[in-house]
């Protein structure tokens, strides 16, 4: 039995699931954000708990948002602040007395989809996650591809390709930079660009890295978050319609890039942005000008497993090394 832990920025979910990848047993707790010791004591409580409903013991994978440093063994690069710098990868297999497996979401999300999802049987994935951030994961030949420096698929932390001119010098990322990817396909960032074309206050959005909150106001004024904007553009208005072409177009120059280098046979998107219909036509329409071949068969498809992606790629973690 494989257990597979998602943690998230604002839940925790677990999974576990056979070898045919039938679920099992599921549960989500809320996550303690902005604490370390308390986020272990979940991650432990949750383990225990499943392991009570299924009876027996398991393989454990862990999906994080970040990655754990080859060099320190300490979690790096988490948009979960309160885990940068902790020893999450010695202190969760001391806890609950076994190894652990540990990835970054988007490789988790990515592995998912390439083992039993919408990219099952390619052999060179892509995994894209837009939500509140925007992460991404490379699957080759059924493996995570993790790197010498355990950053491969990092893309929301390179600069935005081709910038125009008032896409210069780009939103601040809490990376530290500016003009990073992330701050323009992000959620928040789509919110954002919404905002500054309507001229409207941008003191109620969230950053990049930021849980979801209500941003309406009490119901008052405009609401500032990426499913609305959508919902604005399938109505027709001139705003969101617009703010719905400005992206699409980023996401084509930004992934143009990875076609470039990586040359995926499949690029899957999750995240909660995922749910825009139109990004899987307009998109690959909108990125042969920035991909250097004289076409482009590399296809953009929807997560299978939706939000349960992740949590089952780190389940599998277990699998992909056997």
């Amino acid at each position: 039995m494989r257990i597979g832990i998602d943690l998230g920025g604002s839940k925790i979910e677990g999974i576990a699931i056979d070898d045919g990848g039938y679920e099992v047993a599921r549960k989500r707790i809320p996550a303690p954000r902005g604490d370390y010791s308390r986020t272990l004591d979940a991650i432990v409580q949750l383990v225990t708990e499943i392991e009570r409903v299924i009876g027996t013991k398991g393989s454990v994978g862990v999906g994080i948002p970040g990655t754990i440093s080859p060099a320190t063994g300490l979690v790096k690069n988490s948009n979960s602040t309160w885990l940068i710098g902790q020893p999450l990868a010695a202190d969760l297999p001391r806890r609950i007395e076994r190894p652990v497996r540990f990835a970054n979401d988007a490789n988790c999300f990515a592995l998912s989809e390439a083992t039993d999802g919408a990219a099952a049987g390619a052999s060179v994935v892509f995994g894209v996650i837009v939500g509140t951030g925007t992460g991404g994961g490379v699957v080759i030949d059924g493996r995570v591809v993790t790197g010498a420096n355990a950053i491969a698929g990092e893309w929301g932390h390179n600069p935005l390709p081709a910038p125009r001119d008032d896409e210069r010098p780009g939103p601040a990322c809490y990376c530290g930079r500016s003009g990073c990817i992330e701050t323009f396909l992000s959620g928040p960032g789509m919110a954002r660009d919404y905002a500054e074309h309507a001229g409207l206050p941008p003191s109620r959005l969230r950053r990049s890295g930021e849980p979801r909150r209500s941003v309406s106001g009490g119901g008052k004024g405009p609401r500032y978050e990426a499913d609305d904007i959508a919902d604005r553009a399938k109505r027709g208005e001139p705003l969101a319609v617009a703010c719905l072409a400005r992206y699409e177009d980023r996401m084509a120059r930004a992934l143009g890039s990875i076609i470039n280098v990586l040359d995926p046979a499949v690029i899957v998107l999750g995240g909660g942005l995922s749910n825009i219909d139109r990004l899987y036509e307009n998109v690959p329409k909108r990125w042969p000008p920035y991909v250097f071949s004289d076409r482009v068969v590399t296809r953009l498809v929807r997560a299978k497993h939706g939000d349960a992606s992740g949590v089952r790629g780190a389940a599998w973690l277990w699998e992909e090394e056997t």
